[in-house]
């Protein structure tokens, strides 16, 4: 890579690589006591590992795709990939439908830990459709556990929870101490 490439890549990444080949990217304790709280037990983690934080009852790690399983379960947290997984041509997109669909087939409730992008067709087609809230995280770098630490560099990237359900009351009063909370309309 010549210099100015490298020096155009840096400035546009903080210095970060774009695609990271790490799949144990978790959340915060922080975050997953205010969903378990949320929830009273997170039933489904579908993009656990072993060094999750959930410690949902049901959990699909690697190599499990939980894509292709059942989200069959009434109270549903999901950290997904943040970027596409190119061995398997997946995206952000195709975890949140899969918990929309769960949301719409089996009334289950989806909160989800992801990258604020407004403008992607994640947001436009599904959440801002279908969802229900949306917590704007005060962490503006929110700083994620890796193999069972936290990682002291933070996220490059502002983050959120989403939330498919029924009581958005109940997610502003759980989240809105974490962020700013908005009601999505119908």
């Amino acid at each position: 890579m010549d210099a100015k490439i490298a020096f155009i890549y840096t400035i546009m990444s903080a210095g970060r690589k774009a695609v990271s080949k790490k799949k144990d990217w978790n959340t915060p304790p922080k975050y997953t006591d205010v969903v378990k709280e949320f929830f009273g037990q997170v039933d489904l983690d579908p993009c656990s590992n072993d060094h999750s934080t959930v410690c949902a009852t049901h959990e699909y790690k690697l190599p499990v795709d939980g894509l292709k399983e059942s989200w069959d379960y009434k109270n549903i947290y999901v950290n997904p990939p943040y970027g596409r997984d190119t061995e398997r041509k997946t995206r952000i997109y195709d975890w949140i439908e899969k918990g929309m669909d769960a949301h719409l087939d089996y009334d289950s409730e989806v909160i989800y830990l992801i990258p604020v992008a407004t403008n992607t067709s994640h947001f436009k087609d599904l959440i801002f459709k279908n969802g229900k809230g949306i917590c704007f995280l005060k962490d503006t770098r929110l700083k994620f556990w890796s193999d069972g630490e936290e990682d002291k560099k933070g996220a490059p990237m502002a983050c959120c929870m989403v939330y498919f359900g029924e009581d958005y009351m109940k997610f502003n009063n759980h989240f809105s101490e974490y962020g700013k909370c908005f009601e999505i309309p119908d």
